[in-house]
């Protein structure tokens, strides 16, 4: 398995795992559906950020993903 993929893979457990300890909290529907609203958008983020690693990484003109 490569580094990026690797990250991505940790990125996609983080978010997991983000998602039930959010889930197991006692606190309003509203607060709740932000927290994953704001992990959800760092899971994007992550995964964006990886893959355009990998696109430089093979010398891709259009690294944007």
């Amino acid at each position: 398995m490569n580094n990026s993929m690797k990250k991505l893979s940790l990125v996609l457990l983080a978010a997991v795992f983000s998602f039930s300890l959010a889930a197991c909290e006692e606190q309003s529907a509203e607060t709740l559906g932000e927290q994953i609203d704001n992990k959800a958008e760092q899971a994007g983020n992550q995964i964006e950020d990886a893959c355009e690693e990998v696109k430089e990484g093979i010398n891709a003109k259009d690294t944007d993903c």
